[in-house]
């Protein structure tokens, strides 16, 4: 871009220096040698045969005076012929008397054998023009004499046999605003060709500023100049190419320049740019020096040497002019592709990327002319990021159309896509990630790269077999990580989790959820030597918020934390779920644990059993539930307590037929250790360590010693205290080392 800003300097210094080129040289050599010189030799071979005083002869066409030559003096040389002037003074009027131009020296030759009209010495022309001449009277002197354009040389030669005229002496330009030289000029009267031999050089009077041509032809059909070789320079700029043609306008005003062959545009500096091109054409306004577009075509190239390397290329570049030849807009078209390489000064630990812009075109547009402020690309744009290790991913992205926004110093600050955004994200060896939404917004790092990407409407992401839905989504590249918000949906590997705001790493694949979260795992076998998650129901799991670690499975839910199959619940304030072993930690953060299970007596009856504690382990391939710390086991006839109880659930594949109970954890038996209490409605047992067995509703307790305290029976210690539920049997047994105690209470 400041490729681009700097060629618009070029394009107001080249149209004011070679406008006063086109109009000084042209209109003298054209009308002065061909309408003069010409016609100046026969006049002299015919009126004059020896020394006159005051001469003086004119030209007249349809009653206008077309010029005047006036001398000082005029002398007939005998031997051959020669005629000698002196004290010479041309003026020329112009067919419609609109010129004022005056053409004098001191010494004029003439050769009537070879029709050679030679000026000997300095020969001095200035240009004026008369807006009045065609209302005043013939010869009348201009009201208002302007700065004339002036131009000095010597030795010029004229032919009026052959309309040719030539001098191979310099030739000197002074304008308003600008002086200039060539060396050598030949005029050909039978093309209306003008050439300027070789050595042109101008210099802008105001701006350092010079143009220099190894040649110049001029041509009245069609009006034009062409200059060969130029080559430009304004401070450290320069441009070059094998030829520029102007085309002038009636009134002698540039109309437009075209630069053609190896365009060469080099901007020295802190920042080098090198631009070139097949072909440049500079369109100018009707104002003095105003420029109102210019393309360039064919191979456009420009590149930036900086801390971040840039290059662009197209096939056409076509740029606008607002006033004061103020950049508008650039308009770069067919195959345009933008290059800017990794910082080389980037922070230690950022990610260096090569970024690409390949678009069928784009707009650059510009604040006052001198500050790139956004570009927009035209459909079917794409940006790639090339990793520069091949083993970081290559992202393209996709979008109707992109509009970018750039800083005070040119760097691209923010990318706006739309519609139908799509980010494609490949790593060699993994499967495509693909992001896709209704728009996106890019955020860029001042050293080069992306630093965030939001997306929204309609978001979807997929990542081999994670699938990710949302309204809106946030990536940001420091850490990789995905956030979903509004409605969003992950599912992967069969779990499908919705939640208020979800967080996905895109490096790792772990994934966080917050609010509302619920989770649902399908796609599950059946595993008849499981119990308590053996069906290949969903497992359904909700709670306030969700950390998944993908590699291991692995799902930690808190906050009011619940999960089920079928008739199975297992609640808790945070809940570990293993999916590829089904497994569950339950911790309880003030409110306990609670897991319900059935129990099947020797009589076929169901009855639900509640279990809470502190925390619960359960593997569900040992159907084995492990609670700890303040137990309660509670059914509708007994409560058990404990420090620790191991829970033994019934394996699906010896469950009960019965169709109540066969899609519910069957409770096989209880051991129960540390301060266990077993409350009965009319008794209590305590001990050690007990054993329970839901088939038999049978309590076993030992250690302590246990005991049974009842109000009918009293109280009975024993090794061992085996009791049942619905009857008042217990059997004791002890040792002679620990007798068995009875104690009875008699009612009084």
């Amino acid at each position: 871009m400041s490729a681009i800003s700097r060629l618009r300097r070029w394009f107001a210094v080249a149209a004011v220096l070679l406008t006063l080129v086109v109009a000084s040289v042209y209109v003298y050599l054209r009308h002065g040698v061909q309408d003069v010189l010409q016609h100046v030799p026969n006049k002299i071979g015919l009126d004059i045969q020896q020394t006159a005083e005051g001469f003086k002869i004119s030209k007249s066409d349809q009653g206008r005076t077309i010029f005047t030559v006036e001398a000082k003096k005029a002398v007939q040389f005998k031997e051959g012929g020669h005629v000698a002037l002196h004290g010479v003074t041309i003026t020329l009027y112009g067919r419609d008397a609109s010129r004022f131009d005056q053409i004098y020296g001191d010494e004029f030759e003439y050769d009537p054998k070879s029709g050679d009209v030679t000026a000997k010495g300095e020969v001095r022309i200035d240009l004026e023009a008369n807006p009045e001449g065609v209302l005043k009277p013939d010869q009348a002197v201009p009201t208002e004499l302007k700065n004339p354009v002036h131009l000095v040389t010597r030795d010029l030669v004229f032919n009026q046999k052959t309309g040719d005229a030539f001098t191979n002496a310099q030739v000197d330009l002074r304008m308003p605003q600008a002086v200039g030289s060539a060396v050598g000029i030949h005029y050909s009267e039978k093309d209306n060709r003008l050439r300027l031999d070789s050595k042109v050089h101008l210099v802008m009077a105001d701006v350092v500023a010079t143009i220099n041509a190894a040649r110049a032809a001029i041509t009245k059909e069609p009006r034009q100049i062409v200059l060969e070789e130029p080559h430009m320079m304004h401070g450290g700029e320069t441009m070059t190419a094998k030829q520029a043609t102007l085309f002038v306008r009636e009134d002698n005003t540039v109309d437009r320049i075209l630069a053609d062959g190896g365009v060469q545009m080099e901007v020295k500096g802190a920042s080098p740019i090198h631009a070139q091109s097949e072909q440049a054409n500079v369109e100018l306004a009707q104002e003095r020096g105003r420029v109102h577009s210019a393309l360039l075509s064919g191979n456009v190239q420009v590149h930036v040497e900086s801390n971040q390397p840039s290059e662009a290329s197209a096939n056409r570049v076509l740029v606008s002019f607002s006033g004061n030849n103020l950049i508008d807009k650039v308009r770069a078209e067919e195959s345009v592709r933008l290059i800017q390489k990794p910082a080389s000064a980037a922070p230690s630990g950022s990610d260096g990327q090569l970024a690409e812009v390949h678009a069928p075109a784009i707009d650059f547009l510009f604040s006052h002319g001198r500050r790139l402020d956004r570009a927009i690309t035209a459909s079917g744009a794409e940006i790639i990021l090339q990793p520069t290790t091949p083993s970081v991913a290559r992202t393209t992205i996709t979008a109707g159309r992109f509009d970018a926004k750039f800083d005070e110093a040119r760097r691209l600050t923010a990318m706006h896509g739309a519609p139908t955004a799509r980010i494609v994200s490949a790593t060699p060896g993994q499967p495509d990630r693909v992001s896709t939404s209704d728009s996106l917004d890019i955020a860029f790092r001042p050293h080069g790269g992306i630093a965030s990407i939001v997306q929204q409407g309609n978001v979807n992401y997929t990542d081999g077999e994670l699938q990710a839905q949302a309204d809106r989504a946030i990536y940001t590249t420091a850490d990789q990580v995905l956030t979903l918000n509004g409605s969003p949906r992950v599912v992967d590997h069969g779990m499908t989790t919705t939640a208020r705001t979800m967080r996905v790493n895109r490096a790792t694949g772990d994934a966080t959820a917050e609010g509302s979260v619920k989770s649902t795992y399908s796609d599950l076998r059946e595993q008849p030597s499981g119990a308590l998650l053996a069906t290949a129901s969903p497992i359904h799991v909700t709670a306030q918020t969700m950390n998944l670690h993908r590699t291991s499975a692995v799902a930690t839910y808190n906050g009011n934390a619940r999960l089920w199959q079928d008739a199975n619940v297992v609640q808790a304030p945070a809940i570990e779920f293993d999916r590829n072993h089904r497994s569950v930690v339950a911790q309880g953060d003030g409110d306990p644990v609670s897991m319900v299970l059935v129990q099947i007596d020797k009589h076929g009856n169901a009855t639900p059993i509640t279990i809470t504690a502190k925390r619960l382990t359960y593997t569900d391939e040992q159907h084995r539930a492990h609670f700890e710390g303040g137990v309660i086991a509670r059914d509708a006839d007994a409560t058990i307590t404990a420090a620790v109880v191991d829970a033994y659930l019934v394996p699906r594949d010896r469950n009960s037929s019965n169709k109540a109970t066969n899609s519910q954890g069957q409770l096989d038996r209880i051991v129960a250790q540390g301060n266990v209490v077993v409350q009965e409605p009319t008794r209590r047992a305590t001990g050690d360590q007990l054993i329970y067995t839901a088939g038999e509703d049978k309590f076993v307790l030992t250690g302590g010693p246990p005991s049974i305290f009842d109000a009918e029976h009293g109280k009975i210690t024993g090794d061992s205290l085996t009791f049942y539920k619905r009857d008042d049997r217990v059997l004791v047994e002890g040792r002679e080392t620990s007798p068995t105690v009875t104690t009875t209470r008699v009612a009084r």
